[in-house]
């Protein structure tokens, strides 16, 4: 399904709609490209909305494809991960196959009632894509290995115990078109800095990673302080 502006909604909201069951394919890759370009070329404090939605878990993910094509879904999906825009999904139905991998680079993830994660699972066993090293950092070594060895179906309960969405609501929608209103306030540099020093976190020692964490403290600091250059001018 092809990008679409939310009806109604402020311009910093922007929707992109995945199915669970839909394959790997070119267009996939483009429309989640599509999406980072648009939120890119907006040069402001922005934020996406993406529904994520399935009526059953994905069967033979990622299907009859090349390694090609493989390599540039993990690229969109890595773009789309380190956007200096916030990322919120909902999610309703199951979520897996390409709505879980993009759920994994969520930001804030709200799930509908009934909401079901559910891992991918063929003869060849749960696919090996970077699915694995996000659930692996997200969720720690345990519950990963539970998750994607075998291949897993989670309750939104389950789920949410687990971390992999941060709250039910009956009205998924309008929730995150209040937080990506909100979300839009939060200086897109700032958030992108705090996102990164949350995933290096579990891979980088605390001496390593002391240097990093002082010097976000004085860029805010010195915001602050009204010491940053006006537009145009870096600090």
């Amino acid at each position: 399904m092809p990008i679409t502006e939310l009806a109604q909604a402020p311009s910093s909201d922007t929707l992109l709609e995945i199915d669970s069951t839909r394959p790997l394919c070119p267009l996939l890759v483009a429309d989640v490209n599509a999406l980072c370009d648009r939120l890119e070329d907006a040069q402001g404090r922005t934020s996406a909305v993406i529904r994520l939605h399935g009526t059953g878990p994905a069967e033979n993910w990622p299907g009859a494809v090349g390694i090609d094509l493989v390599s540039r879904w993990e690229k969109a999906l890595r773009r789309l991960e380190q956007g200096w825009f916030a990322k919120i999904v909902t999610i309703e139905g199951v979520c897996s196959g390409p709505a879980l991998d993009v759920l994994l680079t969520a930001d804030h993830r709200i799930g509908a009632p009934g909401t079901r994660i559910a891992v991918p699972v063929s003869n060849d066993g749960v696919w090996s894509g970077m699915a694995l090293h996000r659930l692996t950092n997200q969720l720690g070594g345990v519950h990963a290995r539970r998750l994607m060895l075998f291949g897993a179906e989670l309750s939104e309960q389950r789920a949410l115990a687990a971390g992999l969405i941060d709250q039910v609501t009956k009205d998924p929608a309008a929730v995150a078109a209040r937080l990506a209103e909100r979300f839009a306030r939060l200086d897109p540099s700032e958030l992108a800095i705090r996102r990164q020093l949350i995933i290096e976190a579990g891979v980088t020692a605390f001496e390593e990673a002391l240097g990093k964490h002082l010097a976000a403290c004085d860029r805010t600091l010195r915001r602050s302080r009204g010491e940053f250059l006006g537009a145009g001018g870096n600090a």
